[in-house]
């Protein structure tokens, strides 16, 4: 069942950017934060300092990606908490998005969170990336503090075909990561590979994405 619609009083308020950022999404949006705010540390999904900057560090930071996906299919490899899979999904309903979660109380938060917000272009999987490879057409594959870049690139490259792009969010230290996966990058045969800075201009934490291609 969902949560009351009292806030906790250390949510932090919600900055007059999203509404900019989600449109005519925004009531979704508030939705599933409020959700999360309410429930998600009890459900291990939030740590307990969280709240006063879960729109600004988590939800904002996930939207601001939606302009770099693209129409088609979009895999989100461990969903977790919907971050970024669930955000993106709000932002962006004319795209399909695949949500890939192994641990069984995060898929039930995840299918729940589907019903009670109408997200029709969401699908919801349970198991690893490698559990589900072959089983799925994805165009792009999305994950957000998953792994270092050189361990993803073996999880999400082989989800992809030829042409099909990489949208890694990754913090401060996103050069230094694909300089150590030279390897990794030549092995799945990565081209055009490069970070993308977000956010930055509209006042909220920047969010750096790796973006990748397969050749």
């Amino acid at each position: 069942m969902s949560a009351s619609s009292t806030p906790p009083p250390e949510l932090e308020v919600e900055p007059p950017v999203a509404a900019e950022m989600f449109g005519d999404r925004i009531e979704v949006a508030r939705a599933f934060t409020l959700d999360l705010a309410q429930r998600g540390e009890e459900l291990g999904l939030i740590g307990p300092l969280e709240l006063p900057r879960l729109w600004t560090r988590h939800i904002l930071n996930c939207a601001v990606v939606a302009p770099l996906v693209m129409p088609g299919r979009v895999g989100d490899i461990g969903s977790g908490a919907g971050l970024p899979g669930l955000v993106l999904a709000i932002a962006r309903p004319d795209v399909e998005f695949v949500l890939i979660e192994p641990m069984e109380r995060r898929v039930a938060w995840l299918d729940e969170q589907r019903s009670l917000l109408s997200l029709e272009n969401v699908t919801v999987l349970r198991g690893r990336a490698e559990d589900v490879r072959g089983t799925v057409d994805l165009d792009q594959v999305t994950a957000r503090a998953v792994s270092a870049f050189s361990k993803l690139i073996p999880l999400a490259a082989p989800l992809l075909p030829r042409g099909g792009e990489l949208v890694l969010m990754k913090g401060a230290a996103a050069a230094n990561e694909i300089a150590a996966a030279d390897k990794a990058i030549k092995k799945y045969r990565l081209s055009d590979v490069e970070i993308v800075e977000l956010g930055g201009s509209q006042g909220i934490d920047l969010t750096r994405v790796i973006r990748a291609r397969v050749r």
